[in-house]
């Protein structure tokens, strides 16, 4: 004969616990909000303004490796940091052959995200076909985008630098290569 007290089987007093434990979860978890001290509004990015092209001289060189044939600057005349968080900056690739890539693109610190927003032709910004927010990877090919947001835009633990900031650190890097 099952176990009974008051009426009610060891299954039932189980079953009725269970549901219980999962209302009272449910309960902690919707009043959870309640306790949040700030309400983070939904993000916008800001319209977007292209720069004018790199001056010779307002390019500051970056290390992605070691072992990069490659060389990478940044603008600094174009580097901006907006109310919505977006480090933008033109981008320059020098091919060890000479050939160069210009690119003005923005990282978003909160996502780890970076996104192209144009592309350097001759002497006029061309926009990007593919301008969606993609992940940042910590690869060979896109090495340069992890270090910009690891090393100098996006320092993990610390506040977000600002622009100067962000230039002292590049030219102190510079100066150290």
């Amino acid at each position: 004969m099952p176990d009974k007290i008051s009426g009610f089987s060891l299954g039932r007093r189980i079953a009725a616990c269970c549901v219980l434990a999962l209302l009272l979860g449910a309960c902690a978890t919707e009043r959870k909000s309640l306790f949040d001290e700030e309400v983070t509004p939904e993000w916008k990015e800001l319209p977007l303004q292209l720069p004018a092209f790199p001056a010779p001289g307002s390019l500051i060189p970056f290390q992605v490796s070691p072992d990069s044939s490659a060389s990478f600057f940044i603008d600094e005349r174009s580097l901006s940091q907006g109310a919505d968080g977006i480090v933008r900056y033109t981008l320059l690739v020098r091919a060890a052959g000479g050939a160069e890539n210009l690119s003005y693109e923005g990282i978003r610190c909160a996502t780890a995200e970076r996104r192209l927003y144009a592309l350097g032709r001759g002497s006029e910004w061309v926009m990007s076909r593919n301008d969606a927010w993609q992940r940042i990877v910590d690869n060979a090919f896109n090495r340069q985008h992890a270090v910009l947001a690891k090393d100098f835009f996006c320092p993990p633990g610390s506040v977000l630098p600002d622009r100067e900031a962000i230039v002292r650190q590049l030219r102190n890097a510079a100066r150290l290569r």
